[in-house]
């Protein structure tokens, strides 16, 4: 299967540990800056001969049979990529947030069933094995009657890593904690206490980080129309270094809380109908060698094989699209000061300009 990488940053390794492990051939490669192609070669090791390019329009024209593109691009151009990727009726993955606004998620989602396009938002951490254990346990209901449950994610920025990249940190190419740092979290808790939200209050604030646009930590109270209530909590303020991601789920017959620094851990799995394929789970832990976790290989696997046989990914544009909505919530009640009703029907993150400041960097 052909295939060319758009965004050659930070993220882009695992990208190309995902090309490897499932036998892409890919044929291009994209970034505005040609350093940043030189530099993820190095980090990876890639050495078959790929062609590079600096616009990802004239590497699309150059390679009109390409079968599959990922997009690790900064996150403000993600949709205009994506969308340009789809006219030209060519298979996406798409890194988070899939958009920057509601009206560009639907647009991806209109014109992709439009053309028959597959198209997976880039939230691997669904393929975490402790997050699977969760999911099959959601699945078959041993959970009960859910009462509520939490996300928390707790790690550190510092100045240093958002001087990296200019585009960190402002409403136009990033959004703040909450989008950029905890939205698999959010991902991972909605997806797990059910879909369908009534509202959201949330609360942002920037403690620390006076030189970026954006909120450095935000929390958040979900109503779910089923009921359930949940909680959300998402920071880059915690001293010295990442602390943990964890998500919490509270039923009448079940309770289990995974922990490590992205969900990856089981640390605590307690059910009324215990069975011998229990023991051993609390405790389990998955190495992984960063905070990015080891799904982007299952989720590309996943994408070849939804685009062979003509299915649905496994997180599709929709997934991607609930995601970001939920974030865009917390910050429009942040705006407003009031609670969100969902679905939001339009917002974006340019809405929030000037919440906390032009920011310095």
């Amino acid at each position: 299967m052909k295939y060319a990488l758009i965004g050659c940053g930070r993220i882009a390794v695992n990208h190309i540990k995902a090309v490897v492990n499932n036998g892409l051939e890919m044929v291009a490669v994209c970034d505005t800056d040609p350093e940043q192609i030189r530099i993820l070669f190095e980090k990876t090791g890639y050495d078959k001969p790929v062609e590079k390019f600096s616009d990802y329009k004239d590497m699309i024209e150059k390679h009109p049979d390409l079968e599959l593109v990922s997009i690790a691009t900064e996150s403000g151009v993600h949709a205009e990529i994506a969308l340009y990727c789809i006219d030209h009726g060519i298979n996406v993955i798409i890194e988070k947030p899939i958009a920057m606004s509601i009206a560009d998620a639907d647009e991806i989602i209109r014109r992709s069933e439009a053309r028959h396009v597959k198209v997976a938002a880039c939230h691997q951490n669904r393929f975490n094995l402790a997050v699977r254990e969760m999911r099959k346990a959601v699945e078959e209901g041993r959970f009960g009657k859910i009462s509520h449950g939490a996300i928390h994610v707790r790690w550190n920025r510092n100045k240093a890593y958002y001087e990296q990249a200019p585009w960190r940190g402002k409403w136009a190419s990033d959004g703040g904690a909450l989008m950029n740092q905890c939205i698999h979290g959010i991902d991972l808790f909605r997806w797990m206490l059910g879909e369908e939200v009534e509202s959201v209050y949330g609360v942002t604030r920037q403690q620390y980080h006076d030189y970026l646009e954006c909120e450095d930590v935000g929390m958040a109270v979900v109503k779910f129309k089923s009921g359930i209530v949940g909680t959300v909590e998402g920071t880059v303020n915690v001293y010295p270094n990442n602390l943990e991601e964890t998500l919490y789920m509270f039923g009448e017959k079940g309770t289990v809380k995974l922990g490590g620094t992205s969900c990856n851990n089981i640390d605590v799995w307690k059910f009324e109908d215990e069975s011998d394929e229990d023991s051993g789970k609390a405790g389990f832990q998955e190495a992984t060698s960063n905070v990015y976790g080891n799904g982007h290989t299952s989720l590309f696997a996943d994408m070849i094989d939804a685009i062979r046989n003509d299915r649905k990914p496994y997180v599709d544009a929709v997934a991607g699209r609930n995601a970001l909505e939920m974030v865009l919530a917390i910050y429009k009640s942040q705006l407003t000061g009031q609670p969100v009703s969902l679905p939001l029907t339009d917002f974006s993150t340019m809405e929030m300009t000037g919440m906390f400041g032009e920011g310095t960097l």
